[in-house]
């Protein structure tokens, strides 16, 4: 069996173990550049054993944020990010950067700027309408995507991870429910695979082979009509014969109509609806049910879709979803998966790595409440351990 606490390549970047810190919203970064708790942040987990923690979320484009306080990629935020990755190292753990174009899913009321989307359509949470990106907007997008990594190569990052899921700007493109366009971008899988491509091969492009380079990727929508298998099988058979990428981390779900598939376990309806805008929150207790409906937790959640695209491709796979135990690590690896993906287990318990490695913990103390989804309007954390929000301070220069 394969020990996941022994070093690995991840394409040409050596980790210490075979766990990853996923991506998270930190929600400490009022002012789009780097702080000092999203420094802090990072530091906890690399110091408490993970072989390389993922930055989230950094947008390509300024309309391409979840929310205004999101960092979005420009030289502004290139001296704060080095300082960061530069904290990471000095405890032993390499840095990934998430990046990616919001699209639907991005606030266009905070960012000030119109979302975008395959085709046009409404966002009850934002309460605005997206508008249907044209052949320049995708032709712009690409490159900003390009852009953005490349200031991540200057930033001193190991890694950056492109995200094509959850119903993204890329992913929307890919999913059946959510592009009806009839152009070279819709229809065939062929054709809404073609901008997530292009956005691949430009990143890989621009920051050459010294950097990792990995992709987040859907499963499974979890909405009726969006993507599923087999078509996401056959996407990561493309991924991997266009040669680009390191790894794929599998997930899924949809942040414009099903965020809990992709968490699973309880449903926080009542959190949510207390910390939106009134008009928000109305809409929230009349849908609030049907955008977040709560799915019985399971270890491992993802794992039999994931298996088939093990048995699909050769390329190295990152399992993603409620991973909480030891025993299901071990059984990852043993399955033929090359890494695992941590995210609330490690919010709650940023340690938990080197426990698990001393023989001190075999599994951790996350209850998957969810409550901790509510927490990134106010520094993400487990509201369990830690209720008081965390108040960020100025940018570090």
């Amino acid at each position: 069996m394969t020990d996941p606490f022994a070093s690995a390549r991840l394409g040409p970047v050596t980790l210490r173990n075979r766990i990853i810190k996923s991506a998270t919203f930190e929600g400490v970064v009022p002012s789009a550049l780097v702080t000092p708790e999203l420094i802090e942040f990072h530091q906890r987990v690399a110091a408490g054993g993970a072989g390389m923690t993922t930055v989230a979320y950094l947008a390509v484009a300024p309309e391409g944020r979840t929310h205004a306080a999101c960092i979005w990629l420009r030289p502004a935020a290139v001296p704060g990010l080095a300082r960061l990755a530069a904290a990471v190292h000095a405890r032993g753990a390499a840095i990934s950067g998430q990046i990616g174009h919001a699209g639907p899913v991005a606030n266009a009321a905070s960012n000030g700027a119109p979302a975008l989307g395959a085709v046009r359509s409404f966002n009850p949470m934002s309460m605005r309408a997206t508008r249907a990106c044209t052949e320049t907007d995708i032709d712009r997008i690409v490159g900003d995507h390009a852009h953005g990594a490349r200031l991540l190569k200057e930033a001193g990052f190991d890694a950056i991870e492109i995200h094509l899921a959850h119903n993204y700007l890329a992913s929307a493109f890919l999913s059946p429910r959510f592009n009806t366009r009839r152009d070279a971008y819709g229809g065939s899988l062929e054709n809404r695979a073609r901008f997530a491509r292009r956005i691949v091969r430009a990143v890989r492009d621009e920051i050459g082979t010294q950097v990792a380079l990995t992709a987040k990727v859907s499963l499974h929508d979890g909405v009726p009509g969006g993507l599923r298998p087999p078509e996401s099988t056959e996407f990561a058979r493309m991924l991997e014969a266009d040669g680009a990428l390191d790894a794929l981390e599998l997930t899924g779900g949809s942040s414009l109509a099903n965020p809990m598939y992709l968490f699973r376990g309880d449903a926080p309806r009542a959190d949510f609806a207390r910390v939106l805008p009134p008009l928000r929150r109305l809409a929230f207790r009349m849908f609030g049910k049907r955008f977040m409906p709560a799915y019985p937790f399971a270890e491992a959640y993802f794992r039999d879709m994931a298996l088939t695209v093990r048995a699909a491709v050769k390329m190295p796979l990152i399992l993603l979803g409620g991973i909480n135990r030891l025993d299901t690590i071990q059984r990852a690896m043993a399955e033929g998966f090359q890494f695992v993906a941590m995210g609330r287990a490690l919010l709650r318990e940023p340690d938990l790595i080197a426990r698990m490695q001393a023989g001190e913990a075999t599994s951790g103390n996350c209850v998957h409440c969810n409550r901790c989804m509510v927490s990134i309007y106010s520094g993400s954390r487990c509201v369990l351990d830690h209720p008081a929000p965390i108040v960020a301070g100025e940018p570090v220069a």
